[in-house]
């Protein structure tokens, strides 16, 4: 068999990955147990079925002492054993899991029946997904609808991708070639047809391929969308600014109503834009409306691509930091004096205002053709096409 090339009939896939040995080798020592004993225990119990059997001359059970050495050897044994299976399994899992500050992030959206990629400088993928070989890669993914799960068997890493939050999934492929991507949980009548293909290139020929797009990246249109929406209006940072600055938000610690400490991340950028209410910062009132339904995941992508690249002391169009209320104010630094010392709490993120326009982008034919495109198998897959056209 090719490895450059996955074969339908792939019962152990390649070796595609740094973590597929590691998994490898953890689950042949689980088959390995497993084996043993589904084989030792009805061999022990036929052999002594047969040995001790009721026969002449031996018909009558004899009185049989405990064995204290037999009891802790079949205990302390499979103790070891099980043990060993956990400590095991757990450092799999960690380095699984494992993220390098450095990788290349990808944004990642499953829906009703596809997969959806975005690359750093705004290229966009259906169903296919290229990468360099050698480059830890972390995606950054989400779900429009429903839950589905990440799944490249040559990698062994798989990652469910949920509605109403962000999962990540971090892999490095180690060997050039096209590998199955499939959505491993199942998520409607189509779930069969979410498949699709890892493409492994050189770095050079990755970038080759990546330079051939023209368009905005992600916090473009981040930015243009943060205007049309007038979130700027609300978190200009001017002294008369109903929202807080949003500038350097990302990674820091916030002070929420209730007194509650938060640390600004995708989740709760994302959690902000589509739920406000949900957590509201201490010394400001919750007037943003909500913007679900509104934008979709790919413009709720940008909006956190812009805000991640504001820089802390600057404001989004006017010079100075708003002020909170005075009692909102109060509140913060006893709750920030009791929970974090002297560490300074941030006023956190909500994008808010009046809903305007979208901007116009390369994605309206896109949108237009997935909401068609879920309907029916054959709908799908003329949307795939038709996405696959404005995409390139």
């Amino acid at each position: 068999m090719n490895p450059q090339v996955p074969s339908d009939f792939d019962i152990f896939p390649v070796q595609a990955s740094t973590v597929a040995p590691s998994v490898d080798m953890f689950y042949l020592f689980m088959v390995g147990i497993s084996t043993f004993f589904t084989i030792a225990i009805p061999l022990a119990i036929i052999y002594f079925a047969v040995k001790y059997r009721r026969r002449p001359g031996n018909d009558k059970a004899r009185r049989v002492e405990t064995s204290t050495v037999l009891e802790i050897t079949w205990t302390v044994i499979p103790f070891f054993i099980v043990m060993g299976m956990f400590f095991w399994g757990s450092r799999v899992y960690f380095l699984h899991g494992a993220e390098d500050p450095n990788a290349l992030e990808i944004l990642t959206t499953g829906k009703k029946w596809m997969w959806k990629f975005q690359h750093k400088n705004g290229r966009r993928e259906i169903n296919d997904l290229h990468i360099p070989v050698n480059t830890p890669i972390r995606l950054k993914m989400a779900s429009e609808d429903v839950l589905h799960s990440m799944f490249v068997p040559a990698f062994r890493q798989k990652q469910d991708v949920m509605p109403g939050r962000y999962t990540y999934l971090n892999f490095e492929a180690t060997r050039p070639g096209v590998y199955h991507l499939f959505c491993n949980q199942y998520c409607g009548t189509q779930h069969s047809n979410m498949i699709g293909k890892v493409v492994v290139m050189e770095p050079g020929d990755y970038q080759k391929w990546l330079g051939g797009f023209t368009g905005d990246p992600p916090e473009k249109v981040g930015e243009q969308l943060f205007s049309s929406l007038a979130c700027n209006t609300c978190h200009a940072g001017d002294s008369g600014a109903r929202g807080p600055v949003l500038n350097g938000i990302v990674g820091t610690k916030v002070a929420l109503q209730g007194g509650n400490i938060i640390t600004v991340d995708d989740n709760y950028l994302r959690e902000s834009i589509l739920q406000p209410e949900a957590k509201v910062v201490a010394g400001y009132q919750p007037i943003m409306p909500s913007f679900s339904g509104v934008v979709t995941q790919d413009q709720v992508n940008a909006l956190i691509a812009y805000i991640k690249t504001l820089p802390a002391g600057q404001a989004t169009g006017v010079a100075s930091a708003p002020a909170p209320t005075a009692a909102g104010e109060a509140a913060a630094t006893a709750t920030n004096a009791e929970t974090t010392g002297s560490e300074a709490v941030t006023p956190a993120p909500a994008v808010r205002q009046d809903v305007a326009p979208e901007p116009e982008n390369n994605d309206a034919a896109t949108t237009a053709g997935e909401a068609a495109g879920s309907e029916t198998s054959a709908g799908a897959a003329q949307t795939t096409a038709g996405e696959q056209q404005g995409v390139q």
